[in-house]
């Protein structure tokens, strides 16, 4: 038998992209690698699926290219998404512009486009790795836990098998060699959306510390980008929202063997002068405390300590021996707080892969490639990454509705 359409891979962009061919194609096939469908979906939100956001710029996707991005959005946004699970049975829950189901049950997500999957009679077969497609035809082989090799045929291929991240749920990164077999080039693929690793031994002691700061990422003294939110030290670095916003940049920053830091600003709700005001006043109406005692009550208690020893003053002196240079000192630390970065954690803790396919070879209207016809890629195999709030799940659902509406005609 040929298929219409064989779609290797059933998760996010891959089952959406299945659904929409097999609208109009008399028959659709998905290759799974894995036991089940939707692996990473079910992780996604802890569990509750954050699956789009109702803040949509082009800022919330990194890319090379954002016209690209743009035309991808345009032919289908966050309302058709809407529109779409709507119409499988997905109640949104808007918090504060994040969609959740109002079951806040990523299980849900799963269930109703596997549903779809079966009343449009699409075969899905698990536990199968595709291992070549052959050209200019596209005859597909794949490889069971047995090692048993199965073929399939197909008029039209739609790759959607993920990027590197979180490999255990599936993106095992084999889309990229399948991809290569058809002349695209990779981009090399990196952690995105992770934690950061540091080589300073203050974060054992801060380790489990979580506060609000502003953070920056510098690369070569040179500001990248910089985020807001809740910080956490971990024994090995840091991690948090912030952190992980930023963790593309420093990711490819540090491939290329550039040197990458943060800074970190712990009141950023107010200037230098008014906390160098703050410190003083405490300081003056305390004298008999010391700068550790003084300290309480501004921060964490651990975080207290490293900064006023990373400022290079000692915990017990007494407030009255401090001069107000120590104390100017002590507050440009706690605004201009410098952690070194290292590395990033692998792609086992990463949400998503930075890297992949270039957008330049493919045709952002349709996803067919630009170098074979009857090719279609989507999601994360694209070197398109969002940022936290279910923008990568948004680009799954564009790119691949676009592919599955597209590879039917």
């Amino acid at each position: 038998m040929i298929y219409d359409v064989i779609v290797v891979g059933a998760g996010a962009s891959g089952m959406i992209s299945a659904i929409v061919a097999a609208e109009k194609a008399s028959s659709v096939l998905i290759i799974e690698q894995k036991e089940k469908a939707g692996k990473k979906i079910l992780a996604t939100g802890n569990g509750k699926c954050n699956y789009t956001n109702m803040d949509q710029t082009l800022d919330c996707y990194r890319s090379d290219d954002s016209t690209f991005v743009k035309k991808v959005l345009s032919n289908f946004d966050n309302h058709k998404t809407l529109e779409f699970f709507n119409r499988l049975g997905i109640y949104p829950k808007n918090r504060d512009g994040y969609i959740y189901p109002n079951s806040q049950q990523a299980a849900s997500i799963v269930s109703v486009l596997l549903m779809e999957c079966e009343r449009l009679k699409i075969n899905i077969i698990y536990n199968e790795k595709v291992t070549s497609i052959t050209k200019p035809d596209y005859t597909i082989t794949t490889l069971n836990p047995d090692m048993v090799r199965s073929i399939y045929q197909a008029k039209k291929v739609i790759l959607a098998t993920g990027g590197c991240a979180s490999p255990k749920l599936g993106s095992d990164g084999s889309g990229y060699d399948l991809a290569k077999s058809f002349g695209h080039r990779i981009i090399k693929p990196l952690p995105a959306l992770v934690s950061l690793k540091s080589p300073n031994k203050f974060c054992k002691t801060v380790s489990g510390v979580r506060l609000q700061a502003q953070v920056k990422a510098f690369v070569d003294s040179k500001i990248l980008a910089n985020e807001k939110g809740e910080i956490i030290f971990t024994d090995y670095g840091i991690s948090g929202i912030p952190i992980m916003q930023l963790s593309r940049f420093v990711s490819r920053a540090l491939d290329d063997n550039r040197k990458a830091y943060l800074t970190l600003d712990f009141f950023y709700q107010g200037s230098h002068d008014e906390l160098y005001s703050l410190l003083l006043s405490r300081c003056n109406n305390n004298p008999d405390k010391t700068l550790e005692q003084m300290m309480i009550g501004l921060f964490n208690h651990k975080l207290n300590r490293v900064l006023i020893k990373e400022t290079g003053l000692d915990i017990t002196r007494p407030c009255s021996k401090v001069k107000k240079s120590d104390i100017d000192n002590l507050s440009k630390k706690i605004k201009n707080f410098i952690i070194r970065i290292n590395s990033t954690n692998s792609f086992d803790f990463a949400q998503v892969t930075t890297g992949g396919i270039p957008v330049t070879e493919i045709d952002p209207m349709t996803m067919e490639s630009k170098k074979k016809r009857g090719l279609y890629l989507t999601g994360e195999l694209i070197d398109v990454d969002g940022t936290c709030g279910g923008y990568n799940l948004q680009w799954a659902w564009s790119t691949g509705y676009i592919a599955g509406s597209n590879c039917n005609k």
